[in-house]
């Protein structure tokens, strides 16, 4: 004998009050977990208002050594990729144009605030494969390392054609043996 056959009954019925009450509850977890990541960013804000003001591009320029556009994806603590700086916007992602001359790596973005890293605040240029919040393929980030403020930041950028990142390490790294090589013959010649 067929169980189903002899004891039929309909579909449970759903209760739209408690939907409802279910529906407001998740709203009301996510809205905590966005506050929350709200107040964790502000609170990294506050940490590193010591931070002095972004630097800007001189009014007048050598002429570009390379030239690059593609996407700014952040500077974080050098060494540590995962200690995102968010101080003065640069933990905002954004389009960047980037503009290496004599004078130092010009970096604008037209989304967010643009700033310049003078020659003598450069210290070192990479590839990598992640930086706060992003991934990619082996080699497919620009990482560039500046002091700014008594600070070592690492900052990443990736290029429309990422097979243009090496030609830029290559010619940030000339450029500060360079500027290296002038310092020490200005100090000499003193």
């Amino acid at each position: 004998m067929n169980v189903l056959a002899v004891a039929p009954h309909s579909a449970p019925v759903t209760h739209v009050a408690d939907l409802i009450g279910w529906v407001i509850g998740l709203l009301l977890v996510i809205g905590l977990l966005y506050w929350l990541m709200r107040q964790g960013w502000q609170w990294r804000k506050t940490q590193q208002s010591g931070l002095p003001d972004l630097p800007v591009a001189p009014k007048r320029s050598t002429e570009p050594i390379l030239e690059l556009e593609g996407r700014y994806h952040g500077s974080t603590s050098a060494g540590d990729w995962l200690d995102r700086v968010v101080a003065h916007h640069l933990g905002e992602r954004s389009l960047v144009e980037l503009t290496l001359s004599a004078e130092g790596l010009n970096v604008v973005r037209p989304a967010s605030a643009s700033f310049f890293v003078p020659v003598a605040a450069l210290r070192a240029a990479r590839t990598d494969r992640g930086i706060a919040g992003k991934v990619v393929p082996e080699g497919g980030l620009l990482v560039v390392t500046w002091e700014h403020g008594g600070k070592l930041l690492d900052t990443g950028f990736r290029a429309d054609h990422p097979a243009e990142h090496e030609n830029w390490v290559t010619a940030i790294e000339v450029l500060i043996k360079a500027h290296a090589t002038v310092t020490v013959e200005h100090k000499e010649g003193a």
